[in-house]
């Protein structure tokens, strides 16, 4: 039985709400710390929570939430930019859909759930200092405020500060020279309401959905030659890049039709794509990091958002079992570290598919026929990931 009973989480975002609800579940409480001074509303592009993903809600009670906003997609279909069928992956055999969303709807829907369980979640808190004691953990904050409890965990995203204080030299995210892109067309295109669409164009990735009102979500993936922060990318105006995406898309379907009915307001220009590097040190004495800021893949994964739920659970779960925060942080870095960098590298190849040209498309959809009988088998390439489930009533060793 554990001696940890208090908890300071730092970050309000997507981890932060689902390792606070699944502490509470284990006995510990937990306090949400954000940085910014209000919630994210209307902040994001788009994602998919995986049947995994969902599993993980489900232990803490926020799976039904999260349905709520979601999107069932049964099937991922793959074309080229003239409309060619190049493949189609449909669902796993006895799993529920992924549900796609937009990311500010994941984060309100988590966040209303967490403060309906009774979580607190104080905002306008950006931490800048943390000291450890034989007791317990303080945090200092910016607006010159300070909490202490018994541990410290870093639910703060790519640029955590708790990763910089685990280990200074710990390494910053990379970019993937491929600049991402979103929003809700007012357009319906021809789409299965049940299938996310992927079109491998002759100079850029789109992604898109259908949507109940009768717009066409979709995101784009646009390579570039230098990478961009989402600040620098945001000086350029949205109506410029929009030109941009209706030019690279002009001859493609349904990505024409699409920019054409996009507009300048309704653009996301989210910068490069991110994603971390192998994270040498997960924790150190009493402080702990979960979510993107230890192990974000990149967007391309699909599996971001279920990662980062799985692994506040079983954080939870080793601080439930583990008689101190030392033996729990290691045993909970042995579940997760080999499963979370292997999805990694899946999407790191994902990427790579993503700025195939013309020629490597066409043997694309040559290929596919066979390359799903055999290496691109969905059970092979996507069971693993999505059929993981964590035993909550087992005990943590």
């Amino acid at each position: 039985m554990t001696k940890v009973k208090t908890a300071l989480v730092i970050g309000g975002g997507i981890a932060g709400p689902v390792t606070a609800l699944a502490l509470r579940k284990a006995g510990v409480e937990a306090t949400v710390y954000e940085a910014y001074a209000g919630t994210a509303d209307g902040i994001g592009g788009m994602l998919t929570v995986a049947p995994n993903g969902l599993d993980a809600l489900r232990i803490v009670g926020a799976d039904e939430a999260v349905r709520s906003v979601g999107l069932p997609m049964e099937h991922m279909v793959m074309t080229d930019g003239r409309g060619r069928r190049i493949g189609e992956i449909p669902g796993l055999d006895g799993l529920p859909p992924s549900q796609a969303m937009w990311r500010s709807e994941l984060y309100r829907a988590l966040h209303d759930h967490a403060v309906a369980d009774g979580i607190r979640i104080e905002y306008g808190k950006r931490l800048v200092g943390a000291e450890e004691t034989p007791a317990g953990v303080t945090a200092r904050f910016a607006d010159g405020t300070s909490e202490s409890g018994d541990v410290l965990i870093g639910a703060d995203g790519v640029r955590s500060t708790v990763r910089t204080l685990i280990d200074p030299d710990a390494p910053a995210p990379d970019d993937v020279l491929l600049l991402n892109f979103g929003a809700a067309a007012d357009i319906a295109v021809s789409a299965r309401p049940d299938a996310t669409y992927f079109v491998f164009g002759r100079r850029a990735f789109l992604g898109y959905w259908a949507q109940p009102d009768g717009s066409t979500a979709w995101f784009a993936n646009l390579p570039h030659d230098e990478p961009m922060t989402i600040a620098e990318a945001r000086e350029t105006p949205a109506s410029d890049w929009l030109r941009r995406l209706r030019e690279v898309f002009a001859d493609e379907v349904p990505g024409r039709d699409l920019l054409r009915h996009t507009s300048a307001e309704r653009l996301s220009v989210l910068g490069s794509m991110e994603m971390m590097p192998r994270v040498p040190h997960w924790h150190r004495g009493r402080m702990v990091l979960v979510g993107d800021s230890v192990h974000a893949p990149s967007s391309s994964s699909g599996q971001g958002a279920s990662l980062a739920a799985e692994s506040a659970v079983q954080l939870a779960r080793c601080l439930r079992d583990l008689p101190d925060a030392p033996s729990a942080f290691a045993a909970y870095e042995r579940l997760r570290r080999p499963r979370v960098e292997k999805v990694a590298a899946r999407a790191a190849k994902t990427n790579n598919s993503k700025t195939f040209g013309p020629v490597a498309v066409t043997m694309m959809r040559l290929m596919m026929p066979i390359a799903m009988r055999t290496f691109l088998d969905p059970e092979r390439t996507l069971g693993a990931e999505q059929r993981y489930r964590i035993n909550w009533d087992q005990v943590a060793a």
